[in-house]
């Protein structure tokens, strides 16, 4: 009975550890495949992560480009606007002077036709003169400058030949008369002078 008692005794505990032993085993695999699992998840997770961060930094790169652009675009607006303003502070008084061009020719016609020497017409001359003189110096402080080429080459940029003439005192291509002075306004031509020029 005794031996029958541990015999039996015996399987009780080797059924026992082979049971514990097949739990382990099964709680091993159980626990690796969880494992399996949650890595091959953290993978997919982590390849989700970069394409994501991929996406993100390609349309960071493209805002990047739109925000130089667009930074480019108000400089160059900027630069054109301080252009356009210092054009309309230099050119804004054209059409005033160019209407008081007629009121200098004038004057020089007046000086023309009067004598200097003349008892007679002496004070309107020197009237006349000085008149004229405060006028041009007036209108040159805003830019205003006379083109009295006598003397001087040809240009056709500046000056605007009425004829050619025969000359023994002059070059040819040079300045002989003028018939007209011309203005530069911040040395842009607002009137050609009107000259006779030399064949030589």
């Amino acid at each position: 009975m005794s031996n029958e008692t541990n015999k039996a005794q015996d399987n009780q505990v080797e059924e026992i550890v082979e049971g514990e032993l097949l739990n382990e085993n099964g709680a091993e695999a159980t626990d690796e495949a969880s494992l399996m699992d949650e890595l091959t998840q953290a993978n997919f997770r982590v390849e989700e992560l970069e394409k994501a961060l991929q996406e993100a930094e390609a349309k960071v790169d493209a805002q990047k480009d739109s925000v130089i652009r667009a930074a480019a675009e108000v400089d160059n607006i900027r630069r054109r606007s301080a252009m356009d303003v210092e054009k309309a502070h230099k050119f804004a008084l054209e059409k005033f002077i160019n209407e008081l061009l007629p009121v200098l020719d004038n004057m020089e016609r007046a000086l023309q036709g009067t004598d200097a020497e003349a008892e007679a017409t002496k004070a309107i001359y020197e009237g006349v003169e000085l008149t004229a003189k405060s006028f041009v110096s007036t209108v040159e402080k805003f830019g205003l400058v006379q083109v009295d080429p006598q003397g001087d080459a040809f240009n056709p940029e500046l000056h605007q030949a009425i004829g050619m003439q025969p000359s023994a005192d002059f070059p040819a291509n040079t300045v002989m008369m003028v018939m007209q002075k011309g203005y530069t306004l911040n040395e842009r031509l607002l009137r050609p002078a009107m000259v006779m020029v030399s064949q030589g």
